[in-house]
């Protein structure tokens, strides 16, 4: 019995012009012409295609398709492989679908993770913003850090003072402020080193992340705020970041 290309390709579940693309990969031999012109696939042909489209169906790439040859059998080792990636597709997905029902049922946000989300309802919305950001700049166990330390830093008095400071604050305000924030976050600092390092590291592993973040903090924070972060970095002993100064 023989078949003509759109038969095959029908046949196998598939197009014509993966047909001709498996051609030209060499996966597939390409039938003889008859005399009319035309091409003829046998079972042979259709044999193969079902298993390239079965290979390519369980994840194989092509490449590896055309490893295993006409064999019935794909090397443990590319199998093992491929059920470690499945694994992972599945915690993905697994972890998307978790993320969607909080949505359906929570009216969880759609601009952080719903397990990030849970950790910062009720913020401020600059503060808020930062950690929208962060969530693309810190791995998991730095912005777990990060989060760990939202509660204990907005404890504090001179927070809440830094959140309702006006951006006409006069110096003698943002003085006292800027001095109530820098002690808080040496006591932290003394409390949690390791967590403060975590963070710290993962903002320095590269200079884009860190002036990333700077960038985020100049337009999310009005001038007064500013320059109480850069009057606590200074307290500190820490360089002041471009743009957080006086105004």
């Amino acid at each position: 019995m023989v078949w003509s290309p759109s038969r095959l390709a029908e046949l196998a579940g598939t197009s014509r012009r993966t047909v001709r693309h498996y051609h030209q990969l060499g996966l597939l031999p390409a039938p003889e012409r008859r005399s009319n012109g035309y091409q003829h696939y046998g079972v042979d042909h259709l044999i193969r295609l079902i298993r390239i489209r079965r290979l390519a169906g369980l994840g194989l790439t092509l490449p590896q398709i055309a490893a295993v040859g006409d064999t019935d059998r794909v090397p443990p080792d590319v199998l093992r492989d491929l059920e470690a990636e499945v694994g992972r597709s599945i915690d993905r997905l697994q972890a998307t679908r978790a993320e969607l029902v909080a949505m359906i049922e929570q009216a969880a946000p759609i601009d952080v993770p719903g397990v990030v989300a849970r950790r910062v309802e009720g913020l401020p919305a600059a503060e808020r913003a930062l950690v929208v950001v962060l969530t693309r700049l810190l791995g998991p166990q730095p912005l777990d850090a990060y989060l760990d330390l939202l509660a204990p830093y907005r404890a504090h008095a001179a927070v809440i003072a830094f959140d309702n400071l006006p951006a006409d604050a006069e110096g003698a305000a943002r003085e006292v402020v800027a001095t109530g924030v820098a002690d808080h976050l040496r006591e932290l600092s003394a409390l949690r080193p390791a967590q403060m390092q975590l963070i710290d590291a993962a903002l320095q592993d590269t200079g884009v992340k860190r002036r990333t973040v700077q960038e985020a903090v100049g337009n999310l924070y009005n001038p007064a705020q500013l320059d109480v972060l850069a009057r606590a970095l200074r307290r500190n002993g820490r360089p002041r970041p471009a743009g957080f100064g006086r105004s």
